[in-house]
């Protein structure tokens, strides 16, 4: 009896642990698979964007929150006048949150139309009210992270695929680049996201977006928990209002990336910080208003991701005690011990393999750590930008 016991509890930490392996390997490379299938079967086809003719421009603001900005703000509000668009009808509004330095003085001699000074409650609260001081006339409202360049047609791309009857949201392209040619790995990552994303966009509505380069109707425009950044709370919640959510390739940005990886995990951390609630009492998981396909990308690619972390502990904790069952199981310790190896050289020895590794442990680790941060102390509405990017 005491053996049957024995083998039934091996059985279970079997179970357990290959269900862990199959979950992992389904969120890094079975769903990006599953997606291009499915694009390649799916008979739905983009729908051409509404052509914007010149002189038919319709009334837009575009946003920037701002929050410690000064060396950068003036830029901004001039790649914005630079914009395609005619400049009686496009408003720029500054929303300083709570800045200490001289964002505000800067933006107003750098032409902005409306600058805010705000006590500092958050990026998300500065937005909000930058959309209830935008002008009467607006019918699309814009939004730009204060360190981003977007290319002169963007805004034109943006409001044409606004001017589908069912979209209320829409993002654009954004690249990063190091200020000396480096890199983080973080571009590799974003464009195999971009492509997820693309995909998204061609069969549903993307699931999450970016600050970087973003519109809505002013009409369908929500507002959101402060907590709580339009990049991950706007998509699914526009789906669930019956609009689309989309991705626009050709409306490009482009923004600095944080210099190095340790960087980004605490940038990652502290955007994971600002996730979690929505994960978890914001409405991303529940059913309720998602369309079937939406419901399954949900679920495949913010789902699974965002359990990642605990999977790898269980997956590992599982295979110590496998450990004796078989060579397989010495070979999966191995790899996942070969994994962690990797990431710490890649500290010291510059090899893109190395680099790569290191990059997807932390990153990885940052989704457990933004949730340690999140049920330690909750989350602060405050924000600011991340070191190096500026």
């Amino acid at each position: 009896l005491e053996a049957a016991r024995r083998w039934c509890s091996v059985i279970a930490v079997e179970v357990i642990f290959w269900i862990s392996v199959g979950l992992l390997v389904f969120a890094q490379l079975g769903y990006p698979l599953l997606l291009g299938i499915w694009g390649k079967l799916s008979r739905r086809r983009a729908q051409q964007p509404k052509l914007i003719i010149a002189g038919d421009e319709p009334f837009v603001t575009l946003v920037i929150a701002a929050h410690r900005e000064q060396s950068v703000i003036a830029s901004r509000v001039a790649n914005a006048r630079q914009l395609d668009w005619p400049a009686e009808r496009l408003e720029v509004i500054v929303a300083c949150d709570g800045s200490p330095d001289e964002t505000a003085a800067e933006a107003r001699s750098a032409g902005a139309d409306v600058v805010l000074e705000l006590e500092w409650g958050g990026k998300v609260r500065a937005q909000d009210t930058a959309v209830a001081a935008a002008d009467p006339r607006s019918t699309v409202i814009a939004f730009s992270d204060a360190n981003a360049s977007w290319e002169p047609d963007a805004l034109r791309v943006l409001v044409g695929e606004l001017g589908l009857a069912d979209v209320g949201y829409v993002c654009g392209q954004v690249r990063f680049s190091g200020a000396d040619g480096s890199t983080n790995q973080e571009g590799l990552y974003w464009r195999f996201e971009m492509w997820q994303r693309a995909r998204e966009s061609q069969l549903a509505s993307v699931t999450g977006g970016n600050g970087a380069i973003y519109a809505v109707r002013r009409a369908d425009y929500i507002e959101v928990d402060p907590v709580m950044g339009h990049d991950l709370s706007f998509p699914f919640n526009f789906v669930k209002r019956g609009r689309r959510a989309l991705y626009a390739p050709s409306a490009r940005a482009s923004e600095k990336m944080v210099p190095t990886v340790e960087g980004e995990f605490a940038r990652k951390r502290r955007m994971m910080s600002h996730a979690w609630p929505i994960v978890l009492r914001g409405g991303l998981l529940s059913p309720r208003g998602y369309p079937f396909s939406y419901a399954v990308m949900i679920y495949c690619h913010r789902g699974l991701r965002y359990v990642t972390p605990k999977l790898h502990i269980v997956t590992f904790v599982a295979n110590l005690i496998l450990i004796g069952q078989g060579t397989v199981y010495l070979v999966t310790l191995a790899l996942q011990l070969l994994l962690l190896l990797a990431a710490l050289l890649g500290a010291v020895i510059p090899f893109k393999p190395l680099l790569i590794a290191r990059y997807y442990v932390l990153t990885t680790a940052s989704i457990g750590a933004g949730l340690w941060d999140y049920l330690r102390h909750g989350t602060p509405a405050g924000w600011a930008p991340p070191e190096g990017t500026r």
